[in-house]
């Protein structure tokens, strides 16, 4: 009986994996119509950051020339010394149809955040992400292949710092919109600027914080 309780609650056994970090603007995957079997597609933000836009097939991402972008609160907090939540484009899981808006709990294996833990929904996915690699979204992360921070803010063409890796010291958060400014942040603070470390990870329960968030349930 206890196993069968243990195998219920543990959607699936955990995994190995790596993280890397980007923040791009553009409006995410996860935000389209039709990708996952879910209530409604992610939260999708007018330029402002904060202004919710319609969560369809409708408004073209910012990255295109269009008017969706990332939501500023869509960002990783602290929970705790050693537990915090986020969001992250992700490839694994059963591609698009299987990864939009689940939650995966990360445990860190290497670097200064070994043993800690972090709770992310995914809300992204990326072609250019190698097998079971969750892509962190934290602000001034990076804005890798795309950029849509220079439409959306302002930001300069290679994003804040360097492209791929972001800003390099916690002062440098200040570059950012002040609405950004927390969760490039917790990078320097909770995360102690670790490196793309290594995780496993394995599906758990979306916490209503998160969902508060984007809005997204799997169903």
């Amino acid at each position: 009986m206890l196993l069968y309780i243990l195998a219920f609650i543990s959607w699936s056994l955990a995994d190995s994996g790596r993280t890397t970090r980007y923040w791009d603007c553009c409006k995410g995957s996860c935000g389209w119509e039709k990708k996952a079997n879910v209530d409604k597609p992610i939260d999708t933000c007018a330029k402002d950051g904060t202004t919710r836009v319609a969560s369809n097939d409708t408004v073209k991402s910012g990255c295109d020339g269009g008017d969706g972008f990332m939501c500023y609160d869509q960002t990783p907090w602290q929970v705790s010394d050693s537990l915090s939540y986020g969001f992250a484009a992700a490839a694994c899981c059963g591609g698009e149809s299987g990864a939009c808006c689940g939650c995966y709990e990360l445990t860190f294996t290497s670097g200064p955040v070994n043993g800690k833990k972090m709770v992310v929904q995914i809300t992204n996915t990326g072609g250019d992400l190698g097998s079971n690699q969750f892509d962190l979204a934290i602000p001034g992360g990076g804005v890798g292949i795309y950029n849509g921070c220079t439409a959306q803010s302002g930001a300069p063409s290679d994003g804040w710092g360097s492209r791929y890796g972001g800003v390099s010291s916690r002062s440098e958060c200040s570059q950012l919109p002040s609405g950004l400014q927390a969760g490039c942040q917790w990078r320097f603070d909770w995360f102690q600027n670790a490196d793309n470390p290594s995780i496993n990870f394995s599906q758990v329960s979306c916490p209503s914080e998160i969902i508060a968030k984007t809005h997204c349930n799997r169903v």
